[in-house]
């Protein structure tokens, strides 16, 4: 049995562990609620957005369609993994490493995979592979809608230029603080729109549909991606105050143990110090 000292050094340590695992889960739990508010009042916006381009798209010519929506063979791949910049989040950034890794072995296995990072945790995981193509992981750094654009018109640069074929984007999609579902969802080319149901939107277009879908298409591409990376950002915080909760119940209850080891050892110690006094009492006697 560890005596007495040492037991009460790990009870000071386990304390102190306890206490900052406790201010991270209370930090988090603040930037859980802003990052929420955020991304649950950008859905309505983003698939109302996306609705409207499918119903444009649907009821255009195939050859009038935008230059994002160009199918080619699929040789040249780049996958946006979103990740966090820091860790102690559980498995949030180990699940989008495997999700990419993943994607590379077995569904793209054949083709020329790039890889742009956003977050340092991705950047981190992929830089030796020496495919990042860039490291956006400063993003984080100022949130905005703007900031996220230009990476955006970055990808769609690259995509008509011809430097890829198809480009995912992977990350973690928020559900709640407990849960996080990591999606892929591809970027570019546009998905054709597959509906077996005719819908009969009652809109007047002005100018045209054809010029309204040419500036709508960048714009629902670059929300798409800051709904894509604000989705991350909800769910970093989610998983680590989540993670955070259950490291102070380990803590404590890691803390609640040592206190019983050590009431036990010392109860022990004065237990052999009073056989020792009686002992040595009795031998005097004698």
């Amino acid at each position: 049995m560890a005596n007495l000292k040492e037991i009460r050094n790990r009870i000071t340590s386990v304390s102190s562990t306890m206490q900052i695992t406790s201010a991270m889960k209370m930090v988090s739990a603040a930037k859980l609620k802003k990052a929420q508010d955020a991304i649950t009042a950008m859905r309505p916006y983003a698939d109302k957005l996306t609705e409207l381009l499918q119903s444009l798209s649907a009821t255009l010519d195939a050859d009038s369609g935008s230059k994002f929506s160009t199918q080619r063979e699929v040789k040249k791949v780049l996958i946006v993994a979103v990740t966090s910049n820091r860790g102690l989040a559980g498995a949030f950034n180990s699940n989008i490493i495997k999700e990419v890794n993943r994607l590379t072995s077995k569904t793209y296995a054949n083709k020329e995979v790039s890889y742009l990072a956003i977050g340092k945790k991705a950047n981190d995981a992929f830089k030796k592979t020496n495919k990042v193509i860039s490291n956006k992981s400063a993003i984080y750094d100022d949130l905005t809608f703007d900031n996220v654009a230009e990476i955006a018109d970055m990808l769609m640069a690259k995509f008509v230029a011809g430097e890829f074929d198809k480009i995912e984007i992977v990350y973690n999609k928020f559900k709640n603080a407990a849960t996080q579902i990591v999606t892929t969802e591809q970027f570019l080319p546009i998905v054709p729109v597959q509906s077996d149901t005719n819908v009969n939107l009652d809109y007047i277009f002005e100018p045209s549909k054809v010029e309204i879908v040419e500036q709508l298409i960048p714009k629902s591409l670059k929300t798409q991606l800051y709904k894509g990376i604000r989705d991350s950002f909800a769910s970093e915080h989610g998983a680590r105050m989540t993670a955070m909760h259950k490291a102070t119940d380990n803590a404590k209850e890691l803390r609640d143990q040592l206190k019983l080891t050590y009431n036990k050892a010392r109860q022990a110690s004065i237990t052999n110090e009073i056989l020792e006094i009686v002992g040595g009492a009795e031998a005097l006697n004698n």
